[in-house]
Protein backbone atom coordinates (compact mmCIF):
# COMPACT_ATOMS: atom_id res chain seq x y z
CA UNK A 1 0.00 0.00 0.00
CA UNK A 2 1.31 3.23 -1.01
CA UNK A 3 1.42 6.00 1.55
CA UNK A 4 -1.27 7.96 0.06
CA UNK A 5 -3.45 4.57 0.52
CA UNK A 6 -2.10 4.39 3.60
CA UNK A 7 -3.15 7.94 5.30
CA UNK A 8 -6.86 6.68 4.01
CA UNK A 9 -6.83 3.50 5.98
CA UNK A 10 -5.64 5.18 9.61
CA UNK A 11 -8.88 5.61 11.59
CA UNK A 12 -9.70 5.55 15.05
CA UNK A 13 -11.01 2.99 15.81
CA UNK A 14 -13.50 1.93 18.35
CA UNK A 15 -14.22 -1.73 17.53
CA UNK A 16 -11.94 -4.78 17.66
CA UNK A 17 -11.78 -7.90 17.69
CA UNK A 18 -10.65 -10.42 19.96
CA UNK A 19 -7.95 -11.87 17.78
CA UNK A 20 -4.61 -11.43 19.48
CA UNK A 21 -1.71 -9.09 17.85
CA UNK A 22 1.36 -10.50 17.12
CA UNK A 23 4.63 -9.04 18.93
CA UNK A 24 6.62 -8.75 16.28
CA UNK A 25 4.24 -6.70 15.05
CA UNK A 26 4.19 -4.48 17.57
CA UNK A 27 7.71 -4.26 17.83
CA UNK A 28 7.54 -2.94 14.13
CA UNK A 29 4.90 -0.48 15.52
CA UNK A 30 7.81 0.72 18.32
CA UNK A 31 10.48 0.78 16.02
CA UNK A 32 8.42 2.90 13.79
CA UNK A 33 8.25 5.46 16.36
CA UNK A 34 11.81 4.72 17.63
CA UNK A 35 12.56 6.18 14.12
CA UNK A 36 10.33 9.37 14.49
CA UNK A 37 11.78 12.70 13.96
CA UNK A 38 12.00 15.33 16.93
CA UNK A 39 13.93 18.12 17.68
CA UNK A 40 17.25 18.19 18.37
CA UNK A 41 16.70 14.81 18.36
CA UNK A 42 15.75 14.54 21.66
CA UNK A 43 13.20 11.45 21.37
CA UNK A 44 11.36 12.60 24.79
CA UNK A 45 9.56 9.45 25.01
CA UNK A 46 9.38 5.95 26.09
CA UNK A 47 6.44 3.59 24.70
CA UNK A 48 4.78 1.22 27.54
CA UNK A 49 3.03 -1.62 25.91
CA UNK A 50 0.46 -3.39 28.32
CA UNK A 51 -0.54 -6.64 26.46
CA UNK A 52 -0.71 -8.92 29.55
CA UNK A 53 -4.59 -9.23 29.76
CA UNK A 54 -5.12 -8.75 33.71
CA UNK A 55 -3.39 -5.72 33.40
CA UNK A 56 -4.50 -4.30 29.99
CA UNK A 57 -8.46 -4.70 32.01
CA UNK A 58 -7.13 -2.58 34.38
CA UNK A 59 -5.41 0.40 31.72
CA UNK A 60 -8.98 -0.22 30.14
CA UNK A 61 -10.93 0.43 33.13
CA UNK A 62 -8.43 3.57 33.72
CA UNK A 63 -9.25 5.27 30.58
CA UNK A 64 -12.80 4.85 30.09
CA UNK A 65 -15.18 6.93 32.23
CA UNK A 66 -18.85 7.46 32.07
CA UNK A 67 -18.95 8.32 28.48
CA UNK A 68 -15.60 7.78 27.07
CA UNK A 69 -13.48 5.07 26.00
CA UNK A 70 -15.45 1.92 27.01
CA UNK A 71 -14.32 0.78 23.52
CA UNK A 72 -11.17 0.20 24.99
CA UNK A 73 -12.03 -2.84 27.09
CA UNK A 74 -11.82 -4.66 23.47
CA UNK A 75 -8.38 -3.59 22.82
CA UNK A 76 -5.93 -6.35 22.87
CA UNK A 77 -3.41 -3.99 23.93
CA UNK A 78 -3.18 -0.86 25.42
CA UNK A 79 0.33 1.67 24.97
CA UNK A 80 1.11 4.25 27.19
CA UNK A 81 3.29 7.06 25.95
CA UNK A 82 5.19 8.54 28.26
CA UNK A 83 6.95 11.84 28.10
CA UNK A 84 10.25 11.77 28.90
CA UNK A 85 12.73 14.68 29.77
CA UNK A 86 14.18 16.70 26.62
CA UNK A 87 17.96 16.95 25.88
CA UNK A 88 19.26 20.25 26.67
CA UNK A 89 19.32 21.83 23.40
CA UNK A 90 15.75 20.97 22.81
CA UNK A 91 14.95 22.05 26.53
CA UNK A 92 16.37 25.45 26.24
CA UNK A 93 14.67 25.67 22.66
CA UNK A 94 11.66 25.24 24.09
CA UNK A 95 12.08 28.21 26.69
CA UNK A 96 13.48 30.58 24.22
CA UNK A 97 10.97 29.95 21.42
CA UNK A 98 7.84 29.05 24.39
CA UNK A 99 7.20 26.27 22.29
CA UNK A 100 6.25 22.49 23.34
CA UNK A 101 8.99 20.63 21.45
CA UNK A 102 8.63 17.52 23.43
CA UNK A 103 5.00 17.45 22.99
CA UNK A 104 5.17 18.13 19.15
CA UNK A 105 7.69 15.08 18.82
CA UNK A 106 5.32 12.88 21.07
CA UNK A 107 2.70 13.33 18.28
CA UNK A 108 4.94 12.68 15.41
CA UNK A 109 6.06 9.43 17.13
CA UNK A 110 2.27 8.27 18.18
CA UNK A 111 1.22 9.49 14.43
CA UNK A 112 4.16 7.09 13.20
CA UNK A 113 3.46 4.39 15.45
CA UNK A 114 -0.51 4.53 14.42
CA UNK A 115 0.87 4.71 10.16
CA UNK A 116 3.06 1.44 11.00
CA UNK A 117 0.27 -0.64 12.69
CA UNK A 118 -2.13 0.26 9.80
CA UNK A 119 -0.38 -0.79 7.01
CA UNK A 120 0.19 -4.19 9.09
CA UNK A 121 -3.68 -4.31 9.35
CA UNK A 122 -4.09 -3.10 13.11
CA UNK A 123 -6.24 -0.69 14.61
CA UNK A 124 -5.67 2.26 16.75
CA UNK A 125 -7.05 5.16 18.28
CA UNK A 126 -5.32 7.83 20.06
CA UNK A 127 -6.62 8.88 23.62
CA UNK A 128 -6.29 11.81 25.91
CA UNK A 129 -9.31 11.71 28.26
CA UNK A 130 -8.34 8.98 30.61
CA UNK A 131 -7.37 8.79 34.71
CA UNK A 132 -3.28 9.68 34.22
CA UNK A 133 -2.59 8.97 38.49
CA UNK A 134 -3.90 5.46 37.80
CA UNK A 135 -2.29 4.65 34.31
CA UNK A 136 1.06 5.62 36.26
CA UNK A 137 0.16 3.21 38.93
CA UNK A 138 -0.60 0.40 36.93
CA UNK A 139 2.71 0.70 34.86
CA UNK A 140 5.15 2.39 37.92
CA UNK A 141 5.59 5.39 35.41
CA UNK A 142 7.68 7.35 38.11
CA UNK A 143 5.45 10.37 39.79
CA UNK A 144 7.34 13.44 37.83
CA UNK A 145 6.39 12.06 35.01
CA UNK A 146 3.68 12.54 32.45
CA UNK A 147 1.63 10.07 30.24
CA UNK A 148 -0.38 12.48 27.89
CA UNK A 149 -1.66 10.06 25.52
CA UNK A 150 -2.63 5.75 25.10
CA UNK A 151 -2.94 4.05 22.27
CA UNK A 152 -5.80 1.65 21.92
CA UNK A 153 -4.25 -1.47 19.56
CA UNK A 154 -5.86 -4.64 18.00
CA UNK A 155 -7.10 -5.89 14.90
CA UNK A 156 -10.33 -3.54 13.92
CA UNK A 157 -13.61 -5.13 13.63
CA UNK A 158 -15.39 -2.69 11.51
CA UNK A 159 -15.09 -1.19 7.93
CA UNK A 160 -12.92 1.97 7.11
CA UNK A 161 -15.23 5.09 7.03
CA UNK A 162 -15.37 7.80 4.72
CA UNK A 163 -13.14 10.62 6.49
CA UNK A 164 -14.84 13.78 6.87
CA UNK A 165 -12.34 16.66 6.68
CA UNK A 166 -12.95 20.43 6.11
CA UNK A 167 -12.21 21.65 2.60
CA UNK A 168 -8.44 21.96 1.80
CA UNK A 169 -9.21 26.11 1.13
CA UNK A 170 -10.61 26.50 4.87
CA UNK A 171 -7.53 24.59 6.43
CA UNK A 172 -4.78 26.02 4.05
CA UNK A 173 -3.83 29.03 1.98
CA UNK A 174 -0.75 29.84 0.06
CA UNK A 175 1.49 33.48 0.67
CA UNK A 176 -0.75 34.39 3.05
CA UNK A 177 -2.99 33.71 6.01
Amino acid sequence: MDFSELILVRQSDRKYSDLPVEKEKIIRCIEAARLAPSACNSQPWKFVVADEPSLKTRIAEAAASVIMNKFTHQAPVMVAVVLEKMNLTSSMGSVIKDKEYALMDVGIAVNQFCLQAAELGLGTCILGWFNEKKIKELLQVPKKKRVPLLISLGYPDSRTRIKIRKPTEEMSSWNNY
